[in-house]
Protein backbone atom coordinates (compact mmCIF):
# COMPACT_ATOMS: atom_id res chain seq x y z
CA UNK A 1 0.00 0.00 0.00
CA UNK A 2 0.93 3.47 -0.71
CA UNK A 3 -0.23 6.47 1.42
CA UNK A 4 0.55 10.09 -0.34
CA UNK A 5 1.05 12.90 2.72
CA UNK A 6 0.59 16.77 0.68
CA UNK A 7 2.22 19.87 3.07
CA UNK A 8 0.38 22.62 3.47
CA UNK A 9 -2.16 23.92 1.02
CA UNK A 10 -1.51 27.93 0.68
CA UNK A 11 -4.64 29.64 -0.49
CA UNK A 12 -6.41 28.78 -3.38
CA UNK A 13 -3.14 28.77 -5.28
CA UNK A 14 -2.58 25.77 -3.43
CA UNK A 15 -5.56 23.85 -3.88
CA UNK A 16 -5.19 24.72 -7.46
CA UNK A 17 -1.92 23.10 -7.35
CA UNK A 18 -3.20 20.02 -5.73
CA UNK A 19 -5.86 19.37 -7.98
CA UNK A 20 -3.74 19.90 -10.91
CA UNK A 21 -0.96 17.71 -9.95
CA UNK A 22 -2.70 14.93 -7.71
CA UNK A 23 -4.02 12.43 -10.88
CA UNK A 24 -1.03 12.46 -12.34
CA UNK A 25 0.94 11.40 -8.42
CA UNK A 26 -1.69 8.86 -8.26
CA UNK A 27 -0.95 7.28 -11.25
CA UNK A 28 2.66 7.43 -11.21
CA UNK A 29 3.28 6.62 -7.82
CA UNK A 30 0.31 3.96 -7.47
CA UNK A 31 -0.86 5.54 -4.74
CA UNK A 32 -3.93 4.28 -2.33
CA UNK A 33 -4.51 6.69 0.47
CA UNK A 34 -3.79 10.61 0.23
CA UNK A 35 -3.67 13.18 3.61
CA UNK A 36 -3.95 16.91 3.10
CA UNK A 37 -2.57 19.26 5.46
CA UNK A 38 -5.44 21.98 5.01
CA UNK A 39 -5.24 24.50 7.52
CA UNK A 40 -3.55 27.20 5.39
CA UNK A 41 -5.90 26.82 2.19
CA UNK A 42 -8.51 29.90 3.19
CA UNK A 43 -6.09 32.39 2.05
CA UNK A 44 -3.35 31.28 4.43
CA UNK A 45 -5.02 31.04 7.35
CA UNK A 46 -7.79 28.46 8.33
CA UNK A 47 -10.39 26.83 5.85
CA UNK A 48 -13.16 27.55 4.19
CA UNK A 49 -16.57 25.59 2.90
CA UNK A 50 -15.71 26.02 -0.71
CA UNK A 51 -11.82 25.01 0.38
CA UNK A 52 -13.47 22.19 1.76
CA UNK A 53 -14.96 21.06 -1.14
CA UNK A 54 -12.78 21.61 -3.77
CA UNK A 55 -10.10 19.45 -1.63
CA UNK A 56 -12.76 16.66 -1.43
CA UNK A 57 -13.80 16.63 -4.79
CA UNK A 58 -9.83 15.29 -5.46
CA UNK A 59 -10.90 12.09 -3.09
CA UNK A 60 -8.70 12.87 -0.81
CA UNK A 61 -9.10 10.83 2.36
CA UNK A 62 -8.16 12.77 5.16
CA UNK A 63 -7.58 16.53 5.61
CA UNK A 64 -5.85 18.04 8.85
CA UNK A 65 -5.33 21.15 10.10
CA UNK A 66 -3.04 23.02 12.38
CA UNK A 67 -3.03 26.21 14.40
CA UNK A 68 -5.44 28.31 12.13
CA UNK A 69 -8.17 25.44 12.44
CA UNK A 70 -10.43 28.40 13.92
CA UNK A 71 -9.08 31.04 11.60
CA UNK A 72 -12.53 30.86 9.52
CA UNK A 73 -15.78 30.27 10.79
CA UNK A 74 -16.96 28.40 8.02
CA UNK A 75 -15.21 25.51 9.61
CA UNK A 76 -17.84 25.04 12.21
CA UNK A 77 -20.50 24.08 9.27
CA UNK A 78 -18.15 21.04 8.41
CA UNK A 79 -16.25 20.41 11.58
CA UNK A 80 -17.65 17.51 12.34
CA UNK A 81 -17.12 15.56 8.65
CA UNK A 82 -15.34 12.01 8.98
CA UNK A 83 -12.78 13.39 6.94
CA UNK A 84 -11.89 16.79 8.99
CA UNK A 85 -9.23 16.62 11.68
CA UNK A 86 -7.94 18.69 13.94
CA UNK A 87 -5.04 18.83 16.32
CA UNK A 88 -6.20 15.85 19.21
CA UNK A 89 -4.27 17.88 21.95
CA UNK A 90 -6.71 21.12 21.76
CA UNK A 91 -8.30 21.54 24.80
CA UNK A 92 -11.34 19.99 25.48
CA UNK A 93 -14.55 20.30 24.71
CA UNK A 94 -13.56 22.27 21.04
CA UNK A 95 -15.81 20.20 18.44
CA UNK A 96 -14.27 17.93 15.75
CA UNK A 97 -12.25 14.94 15.96
CA UNK A 98 -8.41 14.76 16.49
CA UNK A 99 -8.21 11.39 14.99
CA UNK A 100 -10.16 8.74 12.97
CA UNK A 101 -10.07 5.16 11.11
CA UNK A 102 -10.57 4.86 8.09
CA UNK A 103 -10.80 1.49 5.91
CA UNK A 104 -8.87 1.40 2.76
CA UNK A 105 -8.10 -2.05 0.70
CA UNK A 106 -9.00 -4.21 3.34
CA UNK A 107 -7.25 -2.25 6.17
CA UNK A 108 -7.82 -0.42 8.63
CA UNK A 109 -6.14 3.29 9.02
CA UNK A 110 -5.92 5.34 12.07
CA UNK A 111 -4.85 8.84 11.09
CA UNK A 112 -4.05 11.42 14.45
CA UNK A 113 -3.58 14.61 14.15
CA UNK A 114 -1.59 16.80 17.01
CA UNK A 115 0.06 20.18 17.12
CA UNK A 116 3.04 21.31 19.15
CA UNK A 117 3.82 23.39 21.98
CA UNK A 118 7.03 24.80 21.62
CA UNK A 119 6.57 28.37 19.51
CA UNK A 120 2.80 27.59 18.59
CA UNK A 121 0.68 30.56 20.29
CA UNK A 122 -2.44 28.27 20.55
CA UNK A 123 -3.74 26.50 23.87
CA UNK A 124 -2.96 22.85 23.88
CA UNK A 125 -2.45 19.82 26.11
CA UNK A 126 0.91 17.71 25.96
CA UNK A 127 0.88 16.55 22.38
CA UNK A 128 3.38 13.39 23.30
CA UNK A 129 0.86 12.35 26.39
CA UNK A 130 -2.12 12.58 24.30
CA UNK A 131 -0.29 10.53 21.56
CA UNK A 132 0.38 7.92 23.81
CA UNK A 133 -3.34 7.76 25.24
CA UNK A 134 -4.85 7.90 21.84
CA UNK A 135 -2.39 5.17 20.68
CA UNK A 136 -3.14 2.69 24.21
CA UNK A 137 -6.89 3.20 23.12
CA UNK A 138 -6.66 2.38 18.97
CA UNK A 139 -3.90 -0.11 18.88
CA UNK A 140 -6.38 -3.33 18.46
CA UNK A 141 -8.31 -1.28 16.36
CA UNK A 142 -6.17 0.18 13.15
CA UNK A 143 -3.58 -2.12 11.27
CA UNK A 144 -1.30 1.10 10.92
CA UNK A 145 -0.97 4.46 12.51
CA UNK A 146 -0.63 7.93 10.53
CA UNK A 147 0.05 11.03 12.69
CA UNK A 148 0.25 14.68 11.42
CA UNK A 149 2.38 16.58 14.08
CA UNK A 150 1.78 20.26 13.16
CA UNK A 151 5.01 21.75 14.94
CA UNK A 152 7.29 24.91 14.64
CA UNK A 153 10.30 23.15 16.67
CA UNK A 154 12.49 20.27 14.66
CA UNK A 155 13.45 18.92 18.33
CA UNK A 156 10.09 18.55 19.05
CA UNK A 157 9.00 16.88 15.68
CA UNK A 158 12.38 14.52 16.07
CA UNK A 159 11.72 13.98 20.06
CA UNK A 160 7.82 12.86 18.99
CA UNK A 161 9.75 10.36 16.99
CA UNK A 162 11.90 8.32 18.93
CA UNK A 163 9.10 8.55 21.72
CA UNK A 164 6.46 6.72 19.04
CA UNK A 165 8.95 5.04 16.98
CA UNK A 166 7.86 1.10 16.83
CA UNK A 167 4.08 1.96 18.00
CA UNK A 168 3.14 3.67 14.82
CA UNK A 169 3.93 3.51 11.05
CA UNK A 170 4.82 6.95 10.44
CA UNK A 171 4.97 10.57 11.88
CA UNK A 172 5.54 13.36 9.35
CA UNK A 173 5.96 16.82 10.21
CA UNK A 174 4.01 19.98 9.08
CA UNK A 175 3.51 23.82 9.54
CA UNK A 176 7.03 25.47 8.66
CA UNK A 177 6.43 24.89 5.04
CA UNK A 178 9.98 24.12 4.21
CA UNK A 179 10.74 20.21 3.00
CA UNK A 180 13.21 18.99 5.02
CA UNK A 181 16.07 16.02 4.00
CA UNK A 182 15.58 13.69 7.05
CA UNK A 183 12.92 11.21 5.44
CA UNK A 184 13.98 7.87 7.50
CA UNK A 185 12.86 4.59 9.13
CA UNK A 186 13.87 4.89 12.72
CA UNK A 187 15.57 1.56 14.75
CA UNK A 188 12.28 0.27 15.40
CA UNK A 189 10.27 1.07 12.48
CA UNK A 190 8.69 3.69 12.42
CA UNK A 191 8.87 5.93 9.20
CA UNK A 192 9.98 9.84 9.83
CA UNK A 193 10.34 13.02 8.21
CA UNK A 194 10.67 16.54 10.57
CA UNK A 195 8.60 18.55 8.11
CA UNK A 196 6.59 17.60 4.12
CA UNK A 197 7.04 21.18 3.00
CA UNK A 198 4.22 23.38 1.66
CA UNK A 199 2.32 22.97 -1.07
CA UNK A 200 1.64 27.29 -2.87
CA UNK A 201 3.36 29.84 -4.21
CA UNK A 202 7.21 28.91 -5.25
CA UNK A 203 8.82 32.27 -5.01
CA UNK A 204 7.52 33.18 -1.21
CA UNK A 205 8.06 33.67 1.93
CA UNK A 206 6.80 30.55 3.03
CA UNK A 207 4.03 31.07 0.81
CA UNK A 208 3.38 35.01 1.51
CA UNK A 209 4.31 37.70 -0.70
CA UNK A 210 8.08 38.10 -0.21
CA UNK A 211 8.11 42.47 0.05
CA UNK A 212 5.69 42.00 2.39
CA UNK A 213 7.61 39.61 4.41
CA UNK A 214 10.92 41.38 4.03
CA UNK A 215 9.12 44.66 5.31
CA UNK A 216 7.92 43.04 8.27
CA UNK A 217 11.66 42.05 9.03
CA UNK A 218 12.58 45.02 7.85
CA UNK A 219 10.43 47.53 9.72
CA UNK A 220 8.75 45.31 12.88
CA UNK A 221 5.74 47.20 11.88
CA UNK A 222 2.39 44.75 11.80
CA UNK A 223 2.18 44.94 7.77
CA UNK A 224 -0.31 42.75 6.10
CA UNK A 225 1.01 39.32 5.09
CA UNK A 226 -0.44 38.37 1.77
CA UNK A 227 -0.27 35.05 -0.27
CA UNK A 228 2.25 35.30 -2.71
CA UNK A 229 1.83 35.29 -6.91
CA UNK A 230 2.78 33.26 -9.65
CA UNK A 231 4.37 29.64 -10.26
CA UNK A 232 3.28 26.93 -7.84
CA UNK A 233 5.06 24.10 -6.25
CA UNK A 234 3.74 20.48 -4.63
CA UNK A 235 5.27 19.22 -1.52
CA UNK A 236 4.73 15.86 0.06
CA UNK A 237 5.87 12.18 1.04
CA UNK A 238 5.08 8.66 -0.24
CA UNK A 239 5.00 5.90 2.36
CA UNK A 240 5.42 2.45 0.92
CA UNK A 241 4.04 0.14 3.25
CA UNK A 242 4.69 -3.60 3.33
CA UNK A 243 0.78 -5.15 3.44
CA UNK A 244 2.17 -8.19 5.45
CA UNK A 245 3.76 -6.12 8.34
CA UNK A 246 1.72 -2.84 7.86
CA UNK A 247 5.25 -1.54 8.21
CA UNK A 248 6.78 1.21 5.66
CA UNK A 249 9.58 -0.08 3.56
CA UNK A 250 10.50 3.21 2.14
CA UNK A 251 9.86 6.46 2.45
CA UNK A 252 10.01 9.31 -0.10
CA UNK A 253 10.15 13.07 -0.74
CA UNK A 254 7.74 14.80 -3.53
CA UNK A 255 8.75 18.07 -5.00
CA UNK A 256 6.44 19.24 -8.02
Amino acid sequence: MKILAIGDLVGSAGVKKLKSELTKIREQEKIDFVIVNGENAGEGMGITKKNFDDILEENVDVITMGNHTWGKKDIFKFIEHPKLLRPANYAKGVPGKGYNIYDCMNKKIAVINLIGRVDVNVLSENPFLIAKDIIEEIKDKADMIIIDFHAEATAEKIALGYYLDGKVTAIFGTHTHVQTADETILEHGTAYITDIGMTGPKKSVIGMDVSVSIKRFETTLPERYRIAQGETILNGVVFDVDNNTNKVKNIKRIRL
